[in-house]
């Protein structure tokens, strides 16, 4: 069996649930369940803690697993990136008071720096030339600074509110800008026909999130100038109708520009356009 490892919380924990129930997979029926057995597609899922998973995969101990980019590069381990999976995007960035001095990277050089990515933080400065020394918190980093535990934090950014609320601002460039993706053991061919089959299936479902189905008859004279404007992965499906002088297209289109196709599609003579959602797909 393949031995998939997923968050049993945080903000990746739903989304990663989400995207492999959408792919055919059984997950669990209680919170209290650790492993749950899918004989039927030969995986076994595994939830473990969202700063474990890199560490479990990179020690072959799990086969495949959804974590964070920042996190995977925190673990200091062998485990290898496969492909993004589009969510839990967040930037990694650093923090200082507001009456500090602290204004620039260079500014950190001999600074204490609060964080809970203390390895990813360290090669950072390494990389850029900073001495400075790490400390490692495992919550509530943006009170290392007030508590006196810190001189300055690096943390995961969003909106920024928390840290103005704790009196910090945001300096220097993003260490990084991190989503989920899926990740597999070294010991694991990336050619493997079980990952293939997962690979695809998420994929799969990644696309049927991003894209939908648009159908819309156009004149046969104006068909070339349509194609322009929804070309397709490959091409679109072109059908004649009973009136001769038109054509039905089908095609699929990223679900974001919607309403920008609609538009100028009906600008070049189509009409009749409709948008199917999609349940699944195989690229």
């Amino acid at each position: 069996m393949l031995r998939i490892a997923v968050p049993n919380k945080g903000m990746l924990s739903e989304p990663a649930w989400n995207i492999l129930s959408e792919a055919g997979y059984r997950l669990r029926s209680n919170s209290r369940q650790l492993v749950v057995e899918d004989p039927d597609n030969d995986v076994e899922l595994f939830y473990l803690r969202p700063l474990d998973i890199a560490v479990y995969v990179g020690r072959g101990t799990i086969d495949v697993g959804i974590t964070g980019e920042d996190l995977l590069k925190n673990s200091g381990t062998e485990a290898v990136e496969h492909f993004p999976l589009g969510f839990g995007a967040s930037t990694f960035r650093f923090a200082a008071p507001n009456e500090s001095p602290i204004k620039e990277l260079k500014d950190i050089d001999g600074k204490r720096v609060g964080t809970s990515f203390d390895k990813l933080v360290h090669d950072y400065l390494v990389e850029h030339g900073i001495n400075a020394e790490t400390i490692h918190l495992d919550g509530a980093v943006e009170s290392s600074v007030q508590l006196g535990v810190a001189d300055l934090i690096a943390d995961v950014v969003s909106t920024g509110t928390t840290l103005r609320n704790a009196g910090l601002r945001i300096f220097a460039d993003p260490i990084m800008h991190s989503e989920a993706c899926l990740i597999r053991s070294p010991r694991l061919d990336k050619d493997d026909e079980r990952l293939t089959i997962l690979s695809r299936r998420l994929q799969g479902v990644l696309t049927a999130q991003r894209y939908v189905l648009m159908d819309y008859d156009i004149p046969v004279s104006k068909v070339s100038e349509a194609v322009e404007v929804t070309p397709g992965f490959e091409s679109p499906t072109i059908s004649p109708l009973h009136d001769k002088q038109w054509s039905a297209v089908r095609v699929m289109v990223p679900k974001a520009k919607v309403n920008h196709l609609m538009d100028k599609l009906y600008e070049v003579g189509a009409r009749g356009i409709i948008v199917t959602a999609l349940q699944a797909s195989r690229i």
